[in-house]
This record gives C-alpha cells, sequence and structure tokens, in this order.
C-alpha cells in the first residue's frame, strides 16, 4: 500500500510540475508577443498602384473550377468569388 501511495504522490507531483512549466511558457509566450508588438511593430507594406481591377478569369477556367467545386461538395458547394493569391 505504501508503494500506491507514493506512487500516486510521485504522479500529482509530476502533472503539476508539468501545468506549471507549461503556464509560465504560454505567458512569457504572451509577454514576448506583447513586447515585440509594441517596440518592433510590423511595418507597412509599400502600396504599389493597384490595377483597374482583378484580371478577368477566361470562361473555360472559371467552367472547370466550377465543376470541381460541384464534384467535390456534391453539389452542396457554389463558387462564389475567385481570386488570384
Amino acid at each position: 500500500m505504501e508503494n500506491l501511495n507514493t506512487a500516486l504522490l510521485l504522479m500529482v507531483v509530476g502533472m503539476a510540475t508539468v501545468f506549471a512549466i507549461l503556464l509560465i511558457v504560454i505567458y512569457l509566450g504572451k509577454g514576448l508577443i506583447a513586447l515585440v508588438n509594441k517596440y518592433a511593430p510590423e511595418e507597412a507594406a509599400a502600396a504599389k498602384p493597384a490595377a483597374s481591377g482583378p484580371a478577368a478569369i477566361p470562361g473555360n477556367i472559371l467552367a472547370a473550377i466550377s465543376a470541381a467545386v460541384t464534384v467535390v461538395t456534391q453539389g452542396k458547394g457554389k463558387v462564389a468569388k475567385i481570386e488570384k493569391i
């Protein structure tokens, strides 16, 4: 019985230690993110002149994409917008 008590005590101490270390890692990570965002914010990208609009997608490619979405979603999906990334 004493071995079981020792085993349970070791298990509880081990789990508590892991939990505490994980909490420390989480809060140090959040603090580091806040510090970096405060003192080194992301610079805005230089805006390049926008074209008159997005390039038109040829009809055959649009039809192929729509057909693929219909097949994959078994007719439940719908193509709302297509953009080139």
